[in-house]
């Protein structure tokens, strides 16, 4: 690197915003996520010993996932690269492929990729990656806000480690913050910030976690405000203004979003459609995701309406899929078409509580022996042993052979006997489930 380049990277940090500015670069300075980097933890041990493995970083923004990978960067012996997935296609991905493979030839030095927003990823950028990870030519670590085992491709899944971080407490934000202050070279030290009592909790309690929106929102707070006699005064008046400044009243890292995102969820499950539009107003107003909105839509017309309509489930798939194919402005119209569906259909959580119930009872070791008439005869060479006859009790009946496609047998294992997990409801489609269920078994 030149002396003009180091000039040039030197006058980019210091103009950088605050939050960009006192980004960690050891696990000393980092705050948080002790889950993950306590001492001994996991991924701890392998930033320490520098055998970093193929990971994805997972969790609201602020939270620290770009920090670890600067702390990897910091920390390893491997060449480190990035891209953004925002700006990056197949040409970028191959360009450091390409590189990393010189790497390791010429210098026997191998490549971690860091891929912020690894969501942004399609499914062909993925793939473009995967044989690279498969063979060991990079390591690569991803970071999204969403969820990985939706926005990522399972063989990338399948050979990566996912992490996932938590939003940070109000006491991680108060210590950021005050870290911010007391930095004289990088930070805000030089301001001589007068701070009132209790402004700091406060700001820590309105920023959801997110690190970065609460040194944005200090650093705005510093920058708008004179100083009175050689102090800057930052109160809550101060800080209740740049938050509403700088968007926090929705924001989809912060309580707003999951408040919102809540009262949309409760309003379709309380059957009201009128509600259920006016919270997808604010999440669309806001800038929220699509493909965050359709899976709620869908998640309640299983959980909420189930088997009362289960035509909901086919409305909200059709819809999240349209929405996403059309995108904003348009797609606003068909998220509109699903909610206000899911919200006037008739309820049911007969199947969400049922496969809870059978859960608990599987993870309890509640579960027992598979009746052998119901396992794999081949495999388990059982073929020929029983009679196919009513006289024996060890044969599988086969409920098509039976008038109305059904024959009285055991099906639950022996333990499990007389439990009943789907309970269907009088509403809806269910009622007519329920009857004919009542009817078969007399």
């Amino acid at each position: 690197m030149n002396l003009l380049d180091i000039v040039k990277n030197k006058s980019i940090e210091q103009n950088a915003p605050l939050a960009e500015r006192l980004k960690p670069e050891t696990l000393d300075a980092f705050v948080g996520q002790s889950h993950l980097v306590g001492q001994g933890k996991l991924l701890s041990r392998l930033i320490l010993s520098d055998r970093v493995t193929s990971m994805i970083l997972h969790g609201p923004p602020g939270t620290g996932k770009t920090s670890l990978a600067k702390i990897i960067a910091n920390s390893t012996n491997a060449v480190f690269t990035k891209l953004n997935a925002v700006t990056a296609g197949v040409k970028d991905i191959r360009q450091v492929i390409e590189e990393a493979e010189n790497s390791l030839t010429l210098s026997q030095k191998h490549t971690i990729l860091f891929v912020d927003e690894i969501h942004r990823f399609n499914k062909s950028q993925q793939d473009a990656l995967l044989p690279y990870v498969e063979n060991g030519t990079v390591t690569l670590i991803g970071a999204t806000t969403e969820n990985p085992y939706y926005e990522v491709n399972n063989a990338l899944l399948s050979r990566s480690t996912v992490f996932e971080l938590k939003s940070l407490n109000e006491d991680d934000i108060v210590r950021i913050v005050e870290a911010a202050i007391a930095n004289v070279e990088k930070g805000l030290g030089m301001f001589e910030l007068e701070i009132e009592e209790g402004t700091l909790s406060y700001l820590a309690s309105r920023v959801g976690g997110d690190a970065r929106k609460a040194l944005n929102t200090i650093e705005l707070a510093v920058l708008s405000t004179d100083k009175v006699n050689g102090k800057t005064p930052i109160t809550k008046a101060v800080i209740t203004e740049c938050l509403y400044s700088s968007g926090v009243q929705y924001d989809k890292s912060a309580d707003n979003h999951y408040n919102t995102a809540s009262a949309f969820i409760k309003s379709m499950r309380g059957s009201d459609p009128d509600a259920a539009l006016h919270y997808l107003a604010r999440m669309i107003v806001g800038g929220e995701d699509v493909k965050f909105i359709a899976r709620r839509i869908v998640i309640a017309a299983s959980e909420d309406v189930g088997n009362a309509d289960p035509n909901a489930l086919a409305v909200a798939l059709n819809a999240a899929q349209a929405a996403q194919f059309v995108g904003f402005p348009e797609a606003r119209i068909i998220l509109a078409q699903a909610a206000t569906y899911v919200a006037s259909a008739p309820k049911s959580n007969a199947a969400y509580v049922g496969i809870n119930e059978a859960i608990e009872d599987v993870r309890s070791g509640r579960a027992g022996q598979i009746p052998a008439y119901l396992q794999d005869m081949t495999a388990n060479g059982l073929k020929g042993k029983f009679n196919n006859t009513e006289s024996d009790s060890r044969a599988y009946k086969y409920a098509h052979d039976y008038p109305n496609h059904y024959v009285d047998q055991q099906y639950l294992p022996e333990d499990l006997v007389g439990t009943s997990y789907y309970r269907p409801t009088d509403n809806g489609f269910e009622k007519e489930i329920r009857a004919h269920l009542k009817k078969l078994k007399g």
